[in-house]
C-alpha cells in the first residue's frame, strides 16, 4: 500500500486502486533514469587523466 493511509486521503486511495500508484511509479522511473545517466555520463576517467598532466 502507498505511504498514504486510506483514512487520511480516501480520494487518493480510490485513484490508486483505479489507476495504480502513478506517483510511486514516476519516482521509481526517475531514480532509475538518474542511475542510468550517471553510468552513461561518467567523467571520472577524464578527471583522473587531467590530474596526471
Amino acid at each position: 500500500m502507498s505511504f498514504t493511509d486510506r483514512s487520511e486521503a480516501p480520494i487518493y486511495a480510490g485513484l490508486v486502486e483505479e489507476h495504480g500508484d502513478v506517483l510511486a511509479e514516476v519516482r521509481r522511473v526517475a531514480e532509475e533514469t538518474l542511475r542510468e545517466a550517471d553510468r552513461a555520463i561518467d567523467f571520472s576517467d577524464v578527471h583522473r587523466s587531467a590530474a596526471y598532466r
